[in-house]
């Protein structure tokens, strides 16, 4: 299957890079890496989320985060994954995410090394927004 990922709001994207990592530095935690590639499949589940209107963890195209990763060619030893719909800014949908506590837990994981972001508007102006967390699995 051909792997394309979805059009690039990069502005949004890497706002919520710096949010979170500004979140992490308030508790001590190292910096994520920003991954373009993890990107590119966070880009495409939020797509997924909007074309086929589901909100879901599970995706009928892919299934889990974790086997989407593995088929777009990147492995990991550990994963996480936040979705959101509906927040109109990086800084809504990042505080949003740090008031649940499953969310929270992924942003401050000591153990993620990695971070992709992805951010797609679907046709009736409804955002979706992703974050995929991996472990480097060396």
């Amino acid at each position: 299957m051909v792997q394309t990922a979805p059009p690039v709001n990069t502005n949004y994207e890497q706002r919520v890079v710096q949010l979170v990592n500004a979140e992490r530095q308030a508790y001590g935690l190292p910096a994520l890496y920003y991954d373009q590639a993890i990107s590119n499949v966070a880009r495409t589940k939020s797509q997924d989320m909007a074309v086929n209107r589901y909100f879901d963890h599970y995706s009928p195209t892919y299934g889990m985060a974790n086997d989407m990763l593995l088929s777009f060619g990147i492995t990991w030893s550990a994963w996480g994954e936040n979705i959101a719909s509906g927040q109109e800014t990086p800084e809504e949908v990042v505080r949003q995410w740090m008031t649940s506590p499953t969310h929270r837990q992924n942003i401050l994981a000591k153990h993620f090394t990695f971070l992709g972001v992805g951010y797609y508007v679907d046709s009736s102006g409804t955002p979706y927004w992703t974050q995929m967390f991996t472990t480097d699995d060396k």
